[in-house]
């Protein structure tokens, strides 16, 4: 078992932790996409099926493309933003599995069904998501994740040459200037939404 993390990182992460609405000039680079995105890989998936696929979108060509298949003020944010990634999931996760989970040779037939993969593959990129934000603020980064934009035009548009490739969601990703976020939404007590048996 590791060492409980001190109150910085914790706060870091989760408690003092914002989504951003905007950003510093502060770019963000290749380099720092490939180190956040070898901290996320390590987070936990069903039989390490790693069905999220990751497009970063750092040009102003891309994030102009990509803002346009964005709705309300989701545009105007990813324009501005240093960076966005698209969040998408391979629904045929299972041909990597020989691979990625080489105990199981056999891993690749539990999954005989396009709906059956389309299911584990949307979960577990919705995992790798999350992941890619603790990642990122753990990093000294800030995210802005949103499900306002059309998927069928965004999977047209960023993964045409991969039929089996769909997005999840997106988000923005940078330094966050902190006057551009509203006062912390209310967290629900525990008693409120927890059981214990």
């Amino acid at each position: 078992m590791g060492q409980p993390l001190n109150d910085v990182a914790l706060d870091t992460i989760f408690r003092t932790a914002r989504t951003y609405n905007g950003y510093t000039d502060q770019p963000v680079t290749p380099a720092d996409i490939a180190a956040i995105y070898d901290l996320l890989k390590m987070g936990p998936t069903s039989v390490n099926q790693q069905s999220a696929r990751f497009v970063w979108v750092l040009s102003q060509e891309g994030k102009d493309k990509l803002a346009s298949l964005s709705s309300g003020s989701n545009a105007e944010k990813i324009r501005k933003a240093p960076a966005s990634v698209i969040i998408g999931y391979d629904i045929n996760f299972h041909e990597h599995l020989p691979e990625l989970f080489p105990h199981a040779p056999e891993a690749r037939n539990w999954f005989p069904t396009e709906e059956g993969r389309r299911e584990q593959a949307f979960r577990n990129s919705s995992l790798q998501g999350a992941y890619f934000i603790i990642a990122a603020r753990a990093l000294g980064f800030d995210t802005g994740p949103m499900s306002g934009f059309d998927n069928a035009k965004v999977d047209e548009a960023f993964f045409g040459d991969q039929p089996n490739v769909k997005s999840n969601f997106i988000s923005t990703l940078g330094v966050g200037d902190p006057t551009t976020i509203f006062a912390r939404s209310p967290r629900p007590a525990f008693d409120q939404f927890n059981t214990v048996i």
